[in-house]
């Protein structure tokens, strides 16, 4: 039933892309059809051409609207150059992005399956500038504001860095759901121990 403020659109435009989703992660991207997902919504198949033009634009806005937000954790990160524990603002971030890649990684993996939706995603993050990149560059950044501080190690590549945490993070994720059990050891152990290795404190390599 619409309203007057369009809230019943906007209702049936949430359902439908909640629809979408719980058909991905139970049947892949790639066999999910208009069909399937109008039954799972409870509408006609007509009532998703009111919303989207057609499967790929409907998949679409389904992926970018059901991943949170991977920067959020790397803005906070960002303020705390120079502040507190940097092995603790480090775990924090990290802990963001681990389980951004937790609910990531089952999301995105059925792109690969379908070149289209693939490629349409792909133009889609570069349009809005987002993407991987910026999330590894902000880490690098923070890395290298608090080697400049003397807070990290000169030895320390940021860029390098930064690759072996976030690709860790995305490992372990992946990991998770392709064996279907936590990571052992459990991120938080392991994220320790990876910053340690990779952006040791001045005080830890005297």
């Amino acid at each position: 039933m619409k309203t007057k403020d369009g809230s019943g659109r906007a209702n049936r435009r949430k359902a439908i892309l909640q629809a979408a989703e719980k058909l991905m992660l139970s049947r892949g991207l790639s066999g999910i059809t208009t069909r399937q997902i109008s039954e799972e919504a409870g509408c006609s198949e007509g009532a998703l051409y009111v919303h989207f033009k057609g499967r790929l634009e409907l998949l679409l806005a389904m992926l970018e609207e059901s991943l949170p937000e991977m920067l959020g954790p790397l803005r906070t990160l960002q303020q705390q150059v120079g502040r507190g524990s940097l092995s603790v603002n480090l775990a924090t971030a990290l802990r963001g992005i681990f389980r951004f890649h937790q609910r990531a990684t089952p999301r995105v993996a059925g792109l690969f399956a379908d070149p289209e939706l693939h490629a349409a995603f792909r133009a889609s993050l570069l349009r809005q500038n987002k993407g991987p990149h910026l999330s590894l560059k902000a880490l690098e950044d923070y890395i290298a504001a608090e080697q400049r501080l003397g807070r990290i190690a000169r030895r320390v590549d940021p860029k390098l860095a930064a690759y072996v945490l976030m690709s860790s993070s995305f490992f372990c994720a992946f990991s998770e759901q392709f064996f279907g059990r936590p990571m052992r050891p459990a991120w938080g152990k392991l994220v320790k121990q990876l910053i340690a290795a990779v952006a040791p404190t001045v005080d830890a390599t005297k």
